[in-house]
This record gives structure tokens, C-alpha cells and sequence, in this order.
């Protein structure tokens, strides 16, 4: 293009007329609150703009900062309170007004759950027009001490020449710097007191990609390096481990590996005298307490009988299929990735439960085309990930199962998925939250569909 046609003194508008100026990062606004979002921020609206206020509760006069701006959606965080809502309270933790984790402390736990609550009943009144016959209440826990698992963030600070270690802040890639944190469970609340202290020791700290926790049949702490590990900072780790009896397991480039071999980590299911193998890096349901109670309302909502052939979709380690495997003729257990349905059959042969089948398959396709559906089901269960099973549910009363019950770990998909399944006949008998992860505004649900 030459100079001239450059510097023409054209100006072109963007369609719908003069874009509104940009609201800098740092900017104090006072608000008022209307409602709470989905995700548990307060709601307002000004000149225009949608406001998201994390901190905020309904009902309320704020005074907030800007964090970002995304044309009219303003995302922002309490500063101060001018006029409280009656249901506020001091958030329990200290870290709670940077840490991007807990967001819901400033609410009681009664009503985190009617929050919860409200949010699914919304989702399916609005998108698929029903409300189940029966509400079961909510399964709840601890609010706190409650997390067995976690991942710990940490960040070589080249120019203070300091590692960062902790929990990411809320909309920034920000580290806050943790010691302790109020929903870990007991024993690994120990572990994180001494944990920065540790990686600070390290010859070499700046190979430390992240660390992982967890509590189950033993506790273990997994530290993934993006370099290999000294002998002398190798040798720290031991000496830590060994002292707080902790499993040390490595990931380099490879898969997570105990540092000593032979070593067992799981997780047990009490009420089935369960015991499931788990490797750092799979997936496993944090909250311990609410785990049980999800299985235990979702076998009485199923009511496998001795003689049913059953489906469990999603299948993970096994966490429905083995405790099903105990009530049903037969179990067919289907997951995506391959490495966990291997890890998922060699639990139920641990188990001794030699009445379940395993397979691999793509289950954001239909399901029409498997061997394995052949023959039919008396009941199915789903515990799909955040994105739902629309293309398993589209057609699953080909399956010619009466009972289905539905997971869920986002109320938005399950509401979506409803619609194909009252579109095929299915009617919505109950449905329920499960608080599995208390002091967030995180929504689990079960739903259970029947036929006819």
C-alpha cells in the first residue's frame, strides 16, 4: 500500500456505530448488585455493560475493581461492601480474596446449597421446559476438610530468583503464594505447610512443572520436572517423603512413576468393601464423602436386579461399575481412553468381580455401531464430562433400558441432554445437586429417567 493511500483520512466504523471506550484494569466502580451468575458472581448493570462481580452477593452496593474487559462484559472483584446482604459472612480463609479457588466462602453453606439448587432447576425449567417429579435433597459433606486430592502450582520467578508455589488467583495466571488451604483434607493440609519449603531447597527449583496430592489407601505426592532431578535434590525428596510417609512418584516426560516400584496407591468404597487402584493423573472424585453418597443414591435410583444386563457409560477406574457388579447379572463398562479401561478391568479382577466387561470407545459418537450394545440393557448410567453425552443420549432408547440415571458436572449439558431424552420418551422422575465441591459455585447433579 503506498504512503498516501495510507494516510487518506479515511475512518472506518465498526457496524452498529462508535465502539464505547475500553474501562481500564485497576478502575473503581460502585454497583449495585441484582443476582447471582451461574458461576456465583454478582450481577449489575451499567451504562450498558454487564458487570461480573466475584465477591459480591445479590442484593448488594459494592464498590468493585476492574480485572478485565471483554467489549460490554466487564469482569471485576469486590473491594468493599456498602450495603451487605443479611446471608453474608467473614470468609474463613485468608487467601480468599486473591485465591481463585474457593469462591463461594462470604455465602453460608445452607445457602451455597440453595444457590446450587436454584441454578439446576433454572437450567431445566428454562431449557427443557420440566422440573423432575421428585427433588432429592442434596447430598452433602464436610464443608470443609474435604478435598483429597489437589494440584499445586508453581512457578520459577527467574527475575526474583524465587519459586512461587500455590494456587492460581482468580482470572490471572498469577500464583498465590499457599501454605495451607481450609478444604484440603487433613493429611494433606500437613503436606502443604512444609511443601514451599521444600521445593525452595531444591538445588534446581526452576524444573518443578506442578505438584500433585492425594489421600486415598496412602498418601502421595507426585512432582512433575521439566529437567532431570540432581542426585542431592532426589535425595531431599526421599528424606521428605519418608519422614511425612508419603509415596514419592516422578513425571518426566513419561508417565507418573513411583519412585519406589511396587508401591500401592487406591481408594476404597467402604459400604462394598471396594478397593480401586489409582494412579496420579487419573481421574477420581475429590470429595471422598459425597463419592459413597453419589453411588449409594445412584444404585437406589437404578435398582439393579440379579438378573439385568447394565451399562455404565464413562466408566473411569470403575467407581459405579464394580459396586454395580455386585447387584447386576452383568456389567459393560465403556470409557474413552484406553489406558483407564485397562486400569478399570484389572480393578475388577483385584475385586474379584468377573461379571463386568470393559471397552474402549469414542463416546462423543453414537453408540449404534458398537458390538458391545448388542443385546440391549436393562439400565443405564452416564457420569459424562462437562460437556455431556448429546450424541450418546440421541439415540439410547434403542438401547431398550427403562431406568437411566445421569451424572452431571455441568446442570447446562445435563438440560440440553434432557431434551433428546424426553424426546424419546424418558420422563424426569428425580433429581438432585451433589455438593462435591463445597465453598464454589461448582454444580453436580443426578437425575434419574425412566421410561414410559
Amino acid at each position: 500500500m503506498s504512503k498516501n493511500k495510507r494516510n487518506s483520512g479515511l475512518r472506518f466504523q465498526p457496524a452498529g456505530g462508535t465502539r464505547a471506550p475500553q474501562i481500564p484494569t485497576g478502575k473503581k466502580q460502585r454497583l449495585s448488585i441484582e443476582r447471582l451468575a451461574g458461576d456465583g458472581r454478582g450481577i449489575a448493570f451499567l451504562d450498558g455493560r454487564t458487570w461480573f462481580v466475584s465477591g459480591a452477593l445479590a442484593e448488594e452496593d459494592v464498590e468493585a475493581r476492574v480485572l478485565n474487559t471483554h467489549g460490554k462484559v466487564v469482569e471485576a472483584r469486590l473491594e468493599r461492601v456498602f450495603k451487605a446482604n443479611p446471608a453474608r459472612r467473614e470468609a474463613p480463609c485468608k487467601h480468599f480474596d486473591r485465591c481463585g479457588g474457593c469462591n463461594l466462602q462470604h455465602l453460608p453453606h445452607a445457602e451455597q446449597l440453595a444457590l446450587k439448587q436454584r441454578l439446576l432447576a433454572e437450567q431445566l425449567q428454562r431449557v427443557a421446559g420440566v422440573q423432575p417429579e421428585h427433588w432429592a435433597a442434596p447430598l452433602t459433606g464436610p464443608e470443609f476438610g474435604y478435598r483429597r486430592r489437589a494440584r499445586v502450582a508453581v512457578r520459577w520467578d527467574n527475575k526474583a530468583k524465587n519459586l512461587e508455589v500455590g494456587f492460581r488467583a482468580e482470572a490471572s495466571q498469577d500464583i498465590v503464594a499457599i501454605d495451607d488451604c481450609l478444604v484440603l483434607v487433613q493429611p494433606l493440609q500437613s503436606i502443604m505447610r512444609h511443601l514451599p519449603t521444600l521445593l525452595r531447597s531444591l538445588s534446581k527449583p526452576q524444573v518443578v512443572g506442578h505438584v500433585e496430592l492425594f489421600s486415598g489407601t496412602a498418601l502421595a505426592l507426585l512432582l512433575r520436572h521439566t529437567a532431570p532431578l540432581s542426585d542431592g535434590d532426589l535425595a531431599r525428596l526421599e528424606t521428605f517423603c519418608g519422614e511425612a510417609g508419603v509415596q514419592l512418584w516422578l513425571q518426566g516426560e513419561g508417565e507418573p512413576l513411583p519412585v519406589v516400584a511396587g508401591q500401592s496407591l487406591g481408594f476404597a468404597l467402604q459400604p462394598w468393601s471396594l478397593e480401586l487402584a489409582y494412579r496420579p493423573g487419573d481421574f477420581v472424585q475429590v470429595n471422598a464423602q459425597v463419592n459413597t453418597a453419589m453411588i449409594e443414591q445412584a444404585l437406589a435410583w437404578l435398582a439393579p436386579q440379579a438378573d439385568e444386563r447394565v451399562l455404565d457409560l464413562f466408566c473411569g477406574l470403575g467407581n459405579f461399575a464394580l459396586p454395580l457388579a455386585q447387584q447386576a447379572r452383568e456389567v459393560v463398562a465403556v470409557e474413552g481412553v484406553q489406558a483407564m479401561v485397562e486400569r478399570a478391568a484389572a480393578n475388577a479382577r483385584s475385586n474379584n468381580l468377573h461379571n463386568t466387561q470393559f471397552f474402549q470407545a469414542d463416546l462423543s459418537q453414537p453408540l449404534a455401531a458398537s458390538g458391545w450394545a448388542a443385546g440391549g440393557f436393562s439400565a443405564v448410567l452416564l457420569d459424562p464430562p462437562r460437556d455431556g453425552a448429546f450424541e450418546v443420549v440421541r439415540k439410547i432408547a434403542d438401547l431398550g433400558a427403562k431406568r437411566l440415571v445421569y451424572v452431571s458436572c455441568n446442570p447446562a449439558t445435563l438440560a440440553r441432554d434432557t431434551v433428546e431424552l424426553v424426546r424419546q420418551g424418558y420422563r424426569l422422575k428425580s433429581a438432585g445437586i451433589l455438593d462435591m465441591f463445597p465453598q464454589t459455585a461448582h454444580v453436580e447433579a443426578m437425575a434419574l429417567f425412566e421410561a414410559g
